[in-house]
């Protein structure tokens, strides 16, 4: 397989994964509900009050706890799995071509610089 071509069949998969194993989660549960509303534009005018009273500038403030970020990465772990291993599967590839044709339309993905560096990817 050509280079361009291994790379137009890792850009599908890389969207579809996205789309079918990590968007379709848990995650849509996270990410709905209110957001709030900045006049500077990048919310450092946005406070958050919690039970004790205490005012938590929004840019230091954590959107997930714990128990929340082990079970979304549980389930995209399990949805990977279960793509990875189903991915041959033709009724499976039946099911997940609605979702893979909508991920098509995203952006094209680029290398990520951490990640391409071999073993640094925390960085």
């Amino acid at each position: 397989m050509k280079r361009k071509d291994e790379e137009r069949a890792a850009a599908s998969l890389a969207r579809g994964m996205a789309m079918i194993c990590v968007r379709n989660t848990m995650l849509e549960d996270l990410h709905a509900g209110y957001v709030p509303m900045t006049k500077t534009g990048d919310f450092s005018d946005v406070v958050v009050i919690d039970g004790t009273g205490r005012r938590i500038p929004w840019l230091e403030l954590s959107r997930l706890d714990d128990g929340e970020m082990r079970d979304l990465m549980r389930q995209v772990v399990d949805r990977l799995y279960t793509f990875m291993l189903r991915i041959e599967d033709p009724a499976f590839r039946d099911a997940i071509d609605p979702w893979m044709n909508a991920a098509a339309r995203w952006d094209d993905p680029v290398l990520d610089p951490g990640l391409a560096k071999t073993g640094s990817w925390t960085e």
